[in-house]
């Protein structure tokens, strides 16, 4: 990766880390299925403004589904059942490990060595604060967090595989994310009348204040539009391996702002995980003889058969 892309990596864990606050926030009394419908919902409408991308409604679809749906709506419910910010901003990043997996399976991605270690390393460090904190979270709230991070990593593949790139218009990151929101609200309305009940959605949508409404507008505006537009763009031009684990810095994030803002104070061991997390992914962005061929412009990357992007181009 560049190093414009690691600044960019850098500010997505940023983002998505404070996410976990600001979705706290603006869930309560607001069932966890109808805010990820609103949310998506609220995406949705960008597309009056953005031309669909260059790829398969088989894709915008499949990404919709695991990257969108499947992701946040596991992930807003495990949080409902009891997972505190911090935590539940930790258990998602299984998905690097899940990334890693489900790419070298399905696109023959062979990580690089330093890349392994760096994401062990992030595995010790989630252990390390699981063991410190998550005895007091609910087995199923962690188990839809997991599996949560599991949908995101199969999004994560289906995005790396349509090799959408950065620019304008129709090529754009930018399109593939707003299209791909189109296929949520629908479903996760769906999914909230069967499991909420209706009852629970008038009350939701009676609760729906000023911090559900500012909540909605991060989450949709920054995190989704903004975040997932440059996150595809990443994926389009940099191995898979090479750019999932800088979310791992999203749960330092989201535990600096539990304890400023929610007085969650870390404890010992969420700190020492928490460097082991920064520590890994500084080691796994360092690329291999492989990577670095196969990355230079104009080169075809050996996993996967595209064109490498040149380094430093522009994100939308």
């Amino acid at each position: 990766m560049s190093r414009r892309d690691m600044i960019l990596a850098a500010a997505v864990a940023a983002l998505w880390g404070f996410n976990f606050v600001v979705i706290d926030w603006g869930m309560r009394g607001v069932p966890p299925l109808l805010f990820v419908a609103i949310r998506f919902l609220v995406v949705s409408a960008a597309v009056l403004f953005v031309p669909r991308p260059r790829t398969s409604w088989r894709t915008i679809v499949g990404v919709g589904l695991f990257m969108s749906l499947g992701q946040f709506g596991l992930l807003y419910t495990s949080m409902a059942l009891g997972l505190q910010p911090g935590l539940a901003a930790l258990v998602l990043q299984a998905q690097a490990v899940f990334t890693i997996l489900f790419a070298a399976l399905a696109l023959r991605e062979r990580p690089t060595r330093p890349q392994l270690f760096g994401v062990a390393l992030g595995v010790i460090g989630l252990a390390i604060v699981a063991a410190g904190r998550g005895g007091q979270a609910p087995a199923l709230a962690v188990a839809l967090a997991l599996a949560a991070a599991a949908s995101w990593a199969i999004g994560n593949v289906i995005s790396r595989r349509a090799g959408v790139v950065a620019g304008p218009g129709r090529a754009g990151s930018l399109s593939l994310t707003v299209w791909s929101a189109l296929v949520v609200p629908v479903p996760a309305l769906a999914l909230s009348l069967l499991v909420e009940g209706p009852t629970a959605i008038a009350a939701g949508l009676a609760a729906f204040g000023w911090t559900s409404a500012l909540s909605t507008l991060y989450t949709a505006g920054l995190c989704t539009l903004v975040g997932y537009s440059i996150w595809n763009a990443l994926l389009s031009r940099n191995r898979s391996a090479a750019v999932v684990p800088w979310v791992l810095l999203a749960p330092v994030v989201a535990m600096t702002s539990a304890a400023l803002l929610l007085g969650q104070i870390p404890n010992t061991a969420e700190i020492a995980g928490g460097l082991l997390l920064i520590g890994g992914v500084l080691v796994a962005s360092i690329p291999g003889p492989r990577a670095r061929a196969s990355t230079a412009p104009g080169s075809v990357d050996a996993s996967t058969g595209n064109r490498a992007s040149v380094a430093g181009g522009s994100v939308n």
